[in-house]
């Protein structure tokens, strides 16, 4: 697997915390918020299926190798252990689409609520408080658009898995990766070598890009609406949203009209979009989370950020955050 770039090895205590049944439920809960169940080629050609769970170990790897510190790296672990099905999609039902926040409201009642878990965080020394909110470790996560481990893991993890970006690329990359200081004089991860962090920006603006493309956001929003109204015909409640993926699809198959839109969304090989809603075809018109990254780069006169080092990757950026989402979209089939 791609993730051994991060580390050669992993504290027991850590390790031992991801074996948790709690922890073990995200390697049924996917990172691309159910759009991998479409028939889109970007996913039916993904190298393999990229969990939860391989995100948040991966996490916790690149957080320990820049560390050592295991309150901050266990953080990093149970950082997306709230997750619900489809992940993101979740916050789209909730209204939350533009923040994609609603779903880490769990988080601190899940870790506490998982004996195991707690009794292996009170053996390591830590506490709930230590580990419960990983925001407060900026190696583990920071404000956009600074590199943190979060968004360093995702990035490589899709770059590889979704992208096929060779994994001695990964490493290329991870290895030109050190800790210096921000303008605010926090720890942030930043690039020795402009064109390494060249090479990384261009990967992870590629991804920025597919995760608003229209077709992210349809799917999206149709599964959202798939959901809305599973609850509407008492089909799942909410908390069958914090099982599994399976568990929620075998929920919708047991129930016919449910059963027959699933199928069709799993027939979407892509979208058609334009400034007039269609009549008679489900269609949306939404926006979303733009992610993107601009990291420090060591040069001669210091760390600075990479738009400001190179004007290509600033432009590319610029009209990315430019698009508005001012239009109709609606699906392709097979």
């Amino acid at each position: 697997m791609y993730t051994d770039i991060y580390t050669a090895s992993l504290p027991p205590e850590l390790l031992a915390m991801a074996e948790t049944p709690v922890m073990q439920r995200l390697l049924r809960v996917g990172m691309h918020c159910g759009c991998e169940y479409t028939a889109y080629p970007i996913y039916r050609n993904a190298v393999a299926p990229y969990s939860r769970y391989t995100h948040s170990l991966g996490t916790a790897a690149i957080v320990w190798h820049f560390t050592h510190d295991l309150k901050q790296s266990v953080a990093g672990l149970l950082h997306d252990i709230a997750t619900p099905a489809f992940a993101h999609v979740v916050d789209f039902l909730n209204g939350d689409h533009m923040r994609q926040e609603s779903t880490e409201s769990r988080t601190r009642m899940m870790i506490a609520s998982s004996l195991e878990l707690m009794a292996l965080l009170d053996k390591s020394g830590l506490t709930l408080d230590d580990v419960d909110d990983y925001h407060r470790y900026p190696i583990a996560d920071n404000d956009s658009p600074r590199l943190s481990a979060d968004r360093l893991e995702y990035t490589l993890g899709n770059a590889h898995l979704v992208f096929h970006c060779p994994k001695a690329e990964l490493k290329r990359i991870f290895d030109d990766i050190f800790v210096g200081q921000n303008d605010d004089s926090e720890d942030e991860l930043c690039f020795a070598h402009a064109e390494i962090a060249d090479i990384f920006t261009q990967l992870s603006l590629r991804q920025s890009e597919w995760f608003v493309s229209d077709e992210d956001r349809f799917s999206m929003q149709a599964l959202a609406d798939l959901l809305r109204e599973a609850r509407q015909r008492n089909v799942l409640t909410v908390d069958d949203l914090y099982l599994d993926e399976p568990h929620v699809i075998a929920l919708l198959l047991s129930d016919p009209v449910l059963a027959a839109h699933w199928q069709d969304y799993r027939r979407i090989t892509g979208t058609q979009s334009g400034a007039e809603k269609p009549e008679g075809t489900y269609a949306v018109k939404v926006a979303a989370k733009k992610r993107s990254i601009d990291p420090l780069v060591q040069t001669s006169d210091g760390l600075r950020r990479f738009t400001t080092v190179n004007a290509d990757y600033a432009a590319k950026l610029t009209a990315f955050r430019a698009d508005d989402f001012d239009r109709w979209v609606w699906a392709k089939y097979e």
